[in-house]
């Protein structure tokens, strides 16, 4: 389970790699596309090459610029040309196929982390903000991006670059060789160091990133609330001293990437000097040509810029792997509620019986809080129950028990005699239509919206299903209509509204199993009346529950459960129940002016 961050790595534990190979995690994702990456190897040799053969022409033309006749010149500076030209095909190809490759992984990458996680259960969601899943799906994945599509490729270049170079440079002088190797561990030690200390601070530079994320992501979706009491100043500041964390964390990753980069090019370039003095002496001595002298040092420029770009790019490998580490995270997931492995059917026509068999359950968030103790009912196929009781008494949970969000510590939830933990959640699920209290509303159209709970629904039917939930009048005074854009989370409509579009979503869906979890709560007393007699009608042919606090939409239900501090403490109708006294007694004087019913 992936905990919600509030800090970063160097303030909480976390399970982290102390190599780079946490980039192995992403072989899965390159394995379909072997022939690309194997066209884009290829492509990457061949420069390679011929950018090592380049000093070998030089060397010509420098030994033989002394050389009366020009038409050796001309070949040789032809080559040359041709030469570039290969080079310069090949490094095009070589980024289109790289490109390609990275955008390609990348795209599997996100799809693969939003598949897991859109179907992770609610417990999942109470450890984690979504604001630092949003970033790990983008923030993360661009850093993998930028590895594969083009790091992992130049470092690759420049490491065939460094062997290849070597080895002309030990077959064009064995004794400046010897004394370029002396100075590799010098270069070598300060990356290997400084390296590791840049993965941490790599790590934990993404970490306060996911936190800012997550803290935005929040504030913004409560933009109203926080302008309404006036907690602006607040949550900028909270927001602010986030970012500048996240800001601090990466001034060091960057100043101690800095000092390696400085330390690396000082002593590789600082051993170049040495050697070419050295070469110039021995030319001087007549111990090599100056062509030679100059290939070698070209050579020696190639595997020192090579030896540099490798240092460079370890800092990149080294946070690309923490990003890594982050989506593998989620990848590997556990959730509390899976599918079967070999599920069971439904059948063919489901009529919608529901039985809680001695039910009892803890949220995972409140493991010393019971929200059910104990519950056993059954509801018969096409009958209306309804849940009543004070706030906590573990009506809703009841709702989020049936859609299998959670599952029960004690007991079984059955359908149609099925275990519902026996049973693949989406054969269930499209059995049921809801009506959750706090209405959800895309960032899209009054149709697509409404099509949501039918996505092969006509307009006819959808026009149909906003009439029975009294939404067709709003929505038609839209600018356009059925075509209106209702805004991200519905900004543009009211509570009431919001809460009709939902009844009509659900009226399409036309599933035998109805949940109205505060369905009618939003709506003024004649929106409630018409959709009331709308979910009346809805409900005739169908197993209907219902959670509601107002007792007047409770009143024609079959039977009334009354719930308490997660157990049942009464069962019957309207007047039965109203007549034992109680609980339900109470509720029904505090809301109806003569205490038995009110029309």
């Amino acid at each position: 389970m992936v905990r919600r961050t509030a800090a970063p790595a160097s303030d909480a534990p976390r399970a982290t790699s102390k190599r780079i190979g946490a980039l192995g995690a992403l072989l899965p994702f390159l394995q379909p596309y072997r022939g690309l990456m194997a066209l884009a190897i290829a492509a990457l040799s061949v420069t390679a090459v011929i950018s090592l053969s380049l000093p070998l022409a030089v060397r010509r033309v420098v030994d033989n610029f002394s050389v009366e006749d020009t038409a050796i010149l001309d070949q040789y500076f032809s080559a040359a040309l041709g030469i570039v030209a290969l080079l310069a095909i090949g490094t095009g190809l070589r980024y289109a196929l790289v490109t390609r490759l990275g955008e390609r992984v990348v795209a599997d990458i996100r799809k693969a982390v939003f598949d897991r996680v859109l179907g992770m259960s609610p417990a999942f969601f109470e450890k984690i903000m979504t604001g630092e899943v949003v970033s790990r799906i983008t923030t993360d994945t661009t850093l993998i991006l930028s590895v594969i599509g083009s790091s992992v490729s130049i470092a690759l270049r420049n490491l065939l670059i460094f062997v290849g170079g070597m080895g002309l440079m030990l077959l064009t002088s064995p004794k400046l060789t010897g004394l370029v190797l002396l100075i590799v561990p010098a270069v070598v030690v300060p990356i290997l160091v400084l390296g590791r200390r840049l993965r941490v601070m790599s790590r934990e530079n993404q970490d306060w990133i996911a936190a800012s994320s997550g803290d935005a992501a929040e504030s913004l979706g409560a933009v109203q609330t926080i302008q309404a009491f006036t907690h602006e100043r607040a949550s900028r500041s909270k927001f602010a001293a986030v970012t500048e964390r996240s800001f601090d964390a990466a001034r060091r990753r960057i100043r101690t990437r800095a000092v390696m980069t400085v330390i690396v090019i000082f002593l590789v370039f600082t051993g170049v000097v040495g050697v070419l003095w050295i070469g110039a002496r021995d030319v001087r001595a007549g111990q090599m040509t100056a062509g030679a002298l100059v290939q070698f040092v070209i050579y020696a420029v190639m595997v020192a810029g090579g030896v540099g770009a490798l240092s460079e790019i370890w800092g990149e490998l080294q946070r690309a792997a923490g990003a890594t580490e982050r989506l593998v995270e989620l990848l590997n997931s556990q959730d509390t509620v899976n599918d079967p492995k070999a599920p069971e059917t439904l059948p063919a026509k489901v009529e919608g019986r529901i039985t809680f068999e001695g039910v009892s359950f803890t949220y995972p968030s409140r493991p010393g809080s019971s929200a059910l103790e104990d519950v056993s009912l059954t509801i018969q196929p096409g009958e209306t129950v309804a849940f009543v009781g004070p706030s906590g008494a573990g009506k809703t949970t009841i709702i989020q028990l049936i859609l299998r969000f959670y599952d029960p510590a004690l007991g079984r939830i059955t359908l149609e005699g099925q275990d519902l933990r026996n049973l693949a959640r989406a054969d269930f699920r499209k059995h049921i239509a809801l009506v959750p209290q706090d209405p959800i509303i895309f960032a899209a159209s009054a149709r697509d919206n409404i099509r949501f709970g039918a996505p092969d629904a006509t307009d006819t039917q959808i026009q149909a299903a906003a009439r029975a939930a009294a939404a067709d009048g709003f929505i038609q005074a839209l600018p356009d209509g059925y075509d209106s854009y209702l805004g991200e989370r519905g900004v543009m409509l009211s509570g009431g509204q919001k809460q009709r579009i939902a009844i009509a979503r659900a009226i399409l869906r036309d599933a035998p199993v109805l949940l109205l979890d505060e369905a009618t709560s939003a709506l003024d007393a004649q929106s409630e009346r018409e959709v009331q007699g709308a979910v009346d009608a809805l409900s005739a042919s169908r197993t209907t529950l219902i959670v509601a606090h107002r007792l007047a939409t409770v009143k024609k239900a079959d039977r009334i459960v009354v719930m308490d501090q997660g157990r049942i403490t009464a069962v019957g109708t309207h007047e039965d129940l109203v007549a034992q006294g109680g609980l339900y007694a109470q509720l029904a004087r505090l809301q109806f002016t003569d205490g038995i019913a009110a029309e």
